[in-house]
């Protein structure tokens, strides 16, 4: 192991080099590795003709230079494998613009995939991607026009007379990769992250492929000071160190201020303020009464996040359990720019061995976010014309989970409603619709849910669907809603109406608790 200056980065990468970056939005983001590798480029053209390779990309929701937008520079990158793009929207603008070829993995597969290159495995087999863009009937993972002339990245096969996804290995050259401490031998450790993510199966890819393994650390420690515990990555996968003291500058952004209530060093009192009525509170607490005792879930980013505030303020947050894909289970996730992070978590695992538990079906329910939905059920929220986010981790989650919900305003873009003694009035419609005829991309099959037999449920502040085998179902409608005018007439596609249709329970719509308590 070599320490080096961050600034000497950039001259270990060579043109064409297959770069693997660690980070899950604003956390573990190797910034100052990211910074010499633009600023290299800016000012002499090397290193160029990257492929980048990225799970949840670091950045912090905006177009600032930080994270993955430091990457978005023209001629920096060749290429791009990525499973989430929204942190960094610079360079997800990039791609979306055609400036270089990129495909969208689900967040598991690249995991898995990482880990398969290290054991020097052609690649793996899945049924994940089934029937969505990532499938080669569909898209085959391509997330913009360049990237249907490349070379293809997943094949379909049959094994035992059943559909299967072969996404194939390949090389790891550089591995980037942001932690804690390093001791004087380069032994890793991660004993301050509050996300253990791929930092592991990444440097174990890049070494076992040839390649260098370059890590972030605040500071270096006596030999034999750190704990082995703590200690993931041996020194004998490290090639260089660069110090770097987080800044804090940036907020809470890549959390430079450490904080033991994220790593589980130490548990906090969280008191969190009731959150008011509004429509977003609606959609949350008609998801929220799908939720069951010791129920294991996931909640996406967004509109997803408030239905932990729910559970809270019902009083049952302790009686289940909440799961991130980035590795966090139990206590109360971070939404936003620190998305990946849990506060006071039972347990912190790597990104890969949790998808290990999603695929073979560890969740009881999956609360997800509602972007764009057709008249089959399937669901995108991966891309929307030239704005490209793909799907991170929602194809494992959705395609391998017994109940979902997605949940949303019912329309979006100039939106306004408000709740009137217990009623649902729409001020001004949404001139965007979410139910369309069909969506710019699969990145959730309603074929394959069907199939699969999976229970599922579309929740929005006016009415709520459900899944069948004909597409969807019109099941409960808000008070104050027109069926007509507030929500068949808002559709590019007429649903099948049950011929139960009862109304919403009127509590969601009440200032007052609803005592859910009692009832999960």
């Amino acid at each position: 192991m070599k320490i080096i200056e961050a600034s000497e980065v950039a001259s270990i990468i060579s043109e064409n080099d297959t770069i693997a970056i660690t980070g899950c939005g604003g956390s573990c983001s190797p910034e100052a590795l990211l910074k010499s590798i633009k600023d290299s480029y800016e000012k002499n053209k090397i290193p160029k003709n990257l492929t980048v390779v990225a799970g949840i990309s670091p950045g912090n929701l905006t177009e600032d230079m930080v994270g993955m937008n430091m990457l978005s520079v023209k001629g920096l990158v060749k290429k791009a494998i990525c499973a989430h793009l929204g942190m960094g929207k610079l360079f997800g603008k990039s791609i979306g613009a055609n400036e270089f070829p990129a495909f969208g993995l689900p967040l598991g597969v690249i995991n898995h995939l990482l880990r398969a290159i290290s054991g020097k495995e052609p690649g793996i087999v899945t049924k994940i991607g089934l029937d969505t863009f990532a499938d080669p009937d569909i898209e085959g993972c391509c997330i913009n026009d360049l990237a249907k002339s490349e070379p293809p990245v997943v094949e379909k096969i049959k094994l035992d007379g059943k559909d299967y996804l072969f996404y194939k290995s390949f090389p790891i050259n550089v591995a980037l990769i942001k932690a804690t401490y390093a001791d004087e031998l380069g032994n890793i450790s991660f004993e301050r992250e509050a996300v253990i993510s791929e930092q592991f199966h990444m440097a174990a890819a890049a070494h076992n492929s040839g390649g260098k393994v370059i890590v972030q650390v605040e500071e270096i420690k006596p030999a034999g000071s750190l704990k082995a515990k703590d200690c993931l990555i041996h020194a004998k996968l490290v090639d260089y160190v660069v110090v770097a003291k987080p800044d804090t500058t940036l907020g809470d952004y890549n959390l430079p201020i450490y904080r033991p209530e994220l790593t589980g060093e130490k548990k906090i009192d969280v008191k969190i303020d009731p959150y008011p009525l509004d429509i977003r509170k609606v959609c949350a607490r008609r998801s929220a009464m799908e939720i069951k005792k010791g129920n294991v879930i996931n909640l996406g980013v967004g509109m997803p996040d408030l239905v932990a505030k729910i559970a809270n303020e019902e009083g049952f947050i302790k009686d289940i359990y909440l799961s991130i894909e980035c590795g966090p289970t139990g206590g109360i996730p971070i939404g936003g720019v620190a998305f990946g992070a849990s506060i006071n978590p039972d347990s912190i695992i790597s990104t890969a061995d949790n998808f290990d538990l999603y695929d073979g079906g560890f969740l009881d329910l999956a609360i997800l976010g509602l972007a764009e939905v057709d008249r089959y059920g399937n669901v995108n929220v991966s891309k929307f014309g030239s704005r490209v986010t793909g799907p991170g981790g929602f194809i494992n989650i959705t395609q391998s989970t017994k109940k979902i919900i997605f949940m949303g305003t019912f329309t979006a873009l100039g939106l306004k409603e408000e709740i009137e003694n217990g009623k649902v009035i729409v001020k001004k419609e949404g001139h965007k619709k979410k139910f369309v005829d069909k969506v710019d991309q699969i990145t959730f099959s309603g074929k394959n849910a069907v199939k699969n037999n999976l229970d599922v449920l579309f929740i929005t502040e006016r009415a709520v669907f459900k899944l069948t085998k004909d597409g969807l179902e019109l099941t409960e409608v808000a008070p104050g809603i027109d069926i007509k005018k507030d929500i068949l007439d808002q559709m590019e596609f007429k649903p099948s109406i049950s011929s139960h249709i009862k109304l919403m329970d009127t509590r969601i719509f009440k200032e007052s608790i609803m005592g859910l308590k009692k009832e999960i």
